[in-house]
């Protein structure tokens, strides 16, 4: 089972002995909750992404991508790792990620390549592994953002330093300038590009603050979902209706300070992000776009609390939700725009200095996000929206990338490590949890590995954990199992239920038949699979929690 051998270059083709005599570069660009719903590769219509899906058009595109815990932290450890979070012990953003443990850089490092990480970190404890690193602090800021980077390639030494200007611009123009000055162009490179975009609170870049400006969105046909049969989506707290906020979230931060947050904490949070973080040209900027919408906003709903006892009241909520999830979608979109534009830098960098024909391009998030689905914003449980991330990976045509292809193998982020390690004719070690996908982005006609893994993707079943609760959004710890067509989760703690859904007939995960008559063979049949997974990850919540 844990018996791997990896790609060899040379079994490549005569055509190929080009890409026999340079080694395959890597770059990995991955933002913060960019769901899937916003790329138009993707069959999106609420906008456009003409840069990443270039990289659909020459790559493929994974149309069942999932993550292993929806969550940044936990999700950016099982993609260093290959591993499930109970392995490698992230398991919740309140912990430290152990750096001296195994991940994919240091074995590419070990195989003579260079490797950087350039932008949102999140694991708490400084990168190790790197050449060259260059993080945001915590999550990171939009504007003006603070950096702490290596100094001489010591994972001990850093130094801390404010740059002025947008996020996702600075992280880009640091890849570049990464690559242009700072790399030995005479060995290959792992390069991560880790974006903060579209992370909580969506600022957009101040060139894109009027775009999308005259659009309405059709709020999702889940929106007021009721919840019925689940009590753990009864329970969060992360609705667009009662817990987006109006300051902190929304950018409602007035002058005369009459519009006030739920929590006074966010309130005070946001009204320093939109006042204090910028120069006086960007809050000009920002205060010329945004203090109308103050303006329009209090004409039509006053401070936000709306009177329970007026007459119009249920008219004025189901307008005062309409607005926010307006305002929520404009200033998301925007941000995935900035993002998708220097997306395209990146190639054009590429393609101008001959590295686009010998260079994996991955793109992806670290899990998907709630774009009103369910009423929702964030991420965290183990419905679709939240479970399937966006993954596209562009691997060249002279190394036998396909081309302009969708593969429906079902996939998760643990898999990242093995792919990047095979592609690179590195060996995987047996602990690594994740399946290479290399045998999806390379031709049929290049011969593949004999790995015994390889195989393991036809009929694969996903298993998912998430962990973090109590915290802001109240999503109860649950566990679970991912087929093709059903999706069966435990929740356990304050909410002890089992929830099965049938993805084929109910993909918006809105019936729960756990229970129902005529499932009782089915649930048995998921069940076990279930336990087989924890056994085969050797998840120790298998041994306190299946009996129950």
């Amino acid at each position: 089972m844990n018996h791997r051998t990896v790609v060899n270059l040379a079994l490549l083709p005569a055509a190929c002995a080009w890409a026999q005599e340079r080694p395959l570069n890597i770059i990995y660009i991955m933002c913060d909750d960019h769901s899937y719903q916003t790329i138009s590769a993707y069959g999106s219509t609420l906008n456009h992404t003409p840069n990443i899906d270039r990289l659909a058009q020459r790559g493929v595109r994974f149309t069942n991508s999932f993550v292993a815990n929806s969550l940044s932290g936990p999700s950016r450890a099982c993609m260093l790792t290959g591993k499930h979070s109970h392995a490698n012990g992230f398991t919740d953003n309140t912990k430290r990620f152990d750096g001296s443990q195994q991940t994919f850089p240091k074995l590419l490092r070990q195989n003579g390549y260079q490797t950087a990480m350039i932008g949102k970190w999140h694991l708490v404890s400084l990168p190790t592994g790197f050449d060259y690193w260059d993080i945001l602090t915590g999550q990171g800021d939009y504007y003006n953002p603070t950096f702490i980077r290596s100094v001489d390639g010591e994972d001990s030494h850093a130094e801390r330093l404010q740059r002025h200007g947008y996020s996702t611009t600075i992280v880009t123009d640091l890849a570049l300038n990464w690559l242009s000055n700072q790399r030995d162009p005479q060995k290959p490179f792992c390069l991560f590009i880790h974006h903060k975009a579209p992370h909580r609170t969506w600022m957009p870049d101040l060139q894109d603050l009027e775009l999308f400006s005259d659009s309405t969105y059709e709020l999702p046909a889940t929106f007021y979902d009721d919840y019925s049969g689940r009590r753990a989506a009864q329970e969060q707290r992360m609705t667009i209706a009662r817990d987006m906020d109006l300051v902190y979230d929304l950018k409602m931060a007035d002058r005369d300070s009459t519009i006030h947050s739920f929590d006074r904490t966010l309130e005070h949070w946001g009204r320093a992000m939109y006042t204090q973080r910028m120069d006086s040209a960007q809050q000009a900027a920002w205060d010329a776009h945004y203090q109308p919408i103050i303006a329009d906003f209090k004409a039509k709903f006053g401070n936000g609390q709306l009177d329970k006892n007026n007459p119009q009241f249920s008219i004025l909520n189901s307008q005062l939700n309409n607005w926010k999830y307006q305002q929520y979608m404009r200033d998301y979109l925007r941000v995935i725009h900035s993002v998708d534009r220097n997306v395209g830098r990146v190639i054009d960098y590429l393609e101008q200095n001959d590295l686009l024909e010998s260079t994996l391009i991955v793109y992806t998030s670290d899990q998907g996000f709630y774009m009103g689905e369910h009423g929702w914003f964030d991420k965290r449980f183990m419905y679709e929206e939240s479970f399937r991330t966006p993954l596209i990976m562009s691997l060249p045509a002279a190394y036998g990338g396909k081309q302009g292809v969708t593969s429906d193998a079902m996939v998760q982020n643990i898999d990242y490590a093995p792919t990047f390690l095979q592609a690179t004719g590195t060996a995987i070690p047996a602990d690594i949890q994740g399946v290479s996908l290399l045998g999806e982005i390379q031709s049929s006609r290049v011969p593949k590995s004999q790995s015994s893994r390889v195989g393991e993707l036809k009929n694969r079943d996903l298993y998912y954990h998430y962990y973090e609760y109590p915290d802001e959004h109240r999503v109860n710890r649950h566990f679970g199992i991912r087929t093709k067509r059903y999706s069966l989760m435990r929740f356990y703690g304050d909410v002890n239920q089992w929830e099965l859904y049938d993805l084929k007939r109910d993909p918006e995960n809105m019936h729960n038949l756990y229970g129902k008559p005529g499932t009782l063979n089915l649930t048995r049949k998921l069940k076990k699979k279930l336990l087989q997974l924890q056994e085969l990850y050797d998840d120790p919540i298998r041994d306190s929690l299946n009996a129950m």
